[in-house]
């Protein structure tokens, strides 16, 4: 038995070392996931549970945030399985909403820019983006992950990522419009 106690004590200290410092993180994630603090907490505690009894797959010295990551976002599109229904929008119809919000910019857009804090619209911005488009745009654009990291975090091809990233953008666009509309940075092309 000694030697079960030692393995255990060793795989504790590991996954304290390497993967508890990323919580922050994953809650950053998870939130931008669920948009709701409490939900977050859950899929936050469901993803270092799932890691704990799953550290015997990490491979040390790997991207242990990028592992997290992973293990939060499956437990985040598990949830809302149960939850909500999804609905999955063609090119056509994300270009189709971008082309009718085409906008030109003011002269005092400029300088409305410097006296405008947007950090509150753009993370409104970024809510009102379904899934899979959300999660793809905070790990690459949030995180600033890679888009092989991207990839291998959502397990779909970088192609894919790339076209959620196009989509994810255009609908930020269009959010972010209405936002410059309402503030007088620009008005709406007839």
């Amino acid at each position: 038995m000694p030697y079960t106690h030692s393995a255990s004590r060793a795989r504790d200290t590991a996954f304290e070392r390497e993967a508890i410092p990323w919580i922050a993180d994953v809650h950053r994630f998870a939130l931008s996931l669920t948009r709701d603090e409490s939900d977050a907490d859950d899929i936050v505690q469901d993803t270092f549970l799932r890691a704990y009894r799953s550290w015997h797959t990490y491979l040390p010295g790997s991207d242990c945030r990028r592992w997290l990551f992973t293990i939060c976002r499956n437990v985040f599109l598990r949830s809302r399985e149960r939850y909500r229904p999804t609905v999955d929008l063609e090119a056509s119809e994300v270009d189709s909403i971008s082309a009718a919000l085409f906008t030109t910019t003011t002269d005092r857009g400029d300088d409305a820019l410097t006296r405008l804090d947007l950090a509150p619209a753009i993370a409104g911005a970024l809510e009102k983006v379904p899934e899979p488009f959300r999660s793809t745009l905070v790990i690459v654009d949030v995180e600033d992950q890679s888009y092989e990291s991207a990839a291998e975090t959502l397990g779909v091809p970088i192609g894919t990522v790339r076209s959620r990233l196009f989509r994810g953008r255009r609908l930020m666009q269009e959010q972010l419009m209405t936002f410059a509309v309402d503030a007088g940075l620009t008005a709406l092309s007839a």
